[in-house]
């Protein structure tokens, strides 16, 4: 129900200011999320009829002892599942929505979108670590090796999205198909590659919301290219917005001292001692070099390949500047507060790696009495 709350909630964002590329890219939005949350239902009704629960914790103890004659419609049920949030996280071959929604939609909506595909990994996570986890039986493990293929595959593609993009906003919307591929491909490597997953998750959100409000910002004072990779008159702003683009371009390709770096290094140090890791780290060095490249190489145009005078207008206003000063400094609180950050993320992937913590203090809590002591 929260999914379907929040993609309502998307439809509309994302169409309200719509020209014709954004009613266009929203219409077809609409309609794959819309296919999207039909074949969850179904997936939740096969679910429901097979355990009598959707309590995820519950479902953990029923999927684990489930009769011998019930694995196969588990097995397809859970598929399903795993179908349905990586359509959400725009995973190939389900993902192809994703650059044309964002790179139309609104700054702000874009910087809140760049969340949405971070919810589709998550419930992947919570679903295979949880329902079909180690303790699953015959179940376990469902999906994890396709999880792994379909990963880098996202990697790949939203890496060649970004070298073919030829508009910042596109560009943008390809590097979160990048994050969103290599958090999926982690997921199957084990506790301590998701424990820097998480990490990276949080990181890779920042990030691109942040790229997207600056893309913005860039447009507006480019009024005869916007956000076009092309040669134009100079930025009104081009010191403020050239450091703050610098400083995220670092950031989302990988490099030190930022929190890009500190993800990437936290993702591939376990990835060296999990079953085919190494696919990870060709794809995560790979796309890092590849959103460097596209990054150094939009930002020399935009920057510095400039003529005529000034449009002088388009300048950041207040509410922009918070916002995007509000972006800036959580980028930077991730790499200053990095240790604490990551002790936190280790302890939750040990907890997600271990259904039994989760399903003992659901099922086995008191119930809360009512009011006036009265039985529940």
């Amino acid at each position: 129900m929260f999914f379907e709350v929040l993609l309502m909630s998307s439809y509309a964002l994302l169409l309200h200011a719509a020209g014709g590329r954004a009613l266009k890219a929203g219409f077809h939005y609409v309609v794959v999320n819309l296919v999207g949350s039909s074949l969850f239902l179904v997936a939740a009704g096969l679910v429901y009829g097979l355990t009598g629960t959707l309590n995820l914790a519950d479902l953990a103890v029923k999927v684990a002892a489930a009769p011998a004659w019930n694995h196969g419609l588990l097995q397809a049920a859970g598929l399903l599942l795993l179908v349905v949030f990586a359509l959400k996280a725009a995973i190939v071959p389900l993902g192809f929505w994703l650059p044309s929604a964002y790179g139309a939609a609104p700054a702000p909506v874009a910087a809140l979108f760049a969340l949405m595909t971070k919810v589709g990994v998550y419930a992947i996570l919570r679903v295979t670590t949880l329902a079909f986890g180690a303790d699953a039986g015959p179940v376990a493990g469902l999906g994890a090796a396709a999880l792994l293929v379909a990963g880098i595959a996202t990697v790949a593609v939203g890496a060649f999205g970004a070298i073919a993009a030829r508009a910042l906003s596109t560009l943008a919307a390809f590097l979160v198909v990048v994050s969103a591929g290599t958090l999926v491909a982690a997921i199957p490597l084990g506790t301590p590659v998701r424990a820097g997953a998480l990490y990276y998750l949080v990181h890779s959100t920042v990030a691109a919301a942040l790229l997207f409000l600056l893309v913005a910002a860039i447009a507006r004072q480019r009024p005869a290219t916007g956000d076009r990779v092309a040669s134009c008159t100079p930025l009104a702003q081009p010191t403020l917005l050239g450091v703050l683009f610098l400083g995220t371009a670092v950031a989302i390709a990988g490099l030190p001292p930022l929190s890009g770096f500190i993800g990437k290094v936290a993702l591939l140090g376990p990835a060296l001692d999990a079953p085919r890791g190494v696919a990870l780290w060709v794809a995560m060095l790979g796309s890092g070099f590849i959103a460097l490249f596209t990054l150094a190489r939009a930002g020399s145009i935009v920057f510095w390949k400039t003529h005529g005078a000034t449009a002088g207008a388009g300048r950041i206003g207040a509410g922009e500047g918070a916002a995007i000063a509000l972006l800036a400094a959580l980028g930077l609180a991730l790499m200053v507060f990095a240790a604490p950050l990551q002790r936190y993320a280790e302890a939750t992937a040990r907890e997600l790696g271990n259904p039994a913590i989760y399903v003992d203090r659901v099922l086995g809590s008191r119930p809360v009495p009512a009011v006036g002591g009265g039985t529940p």
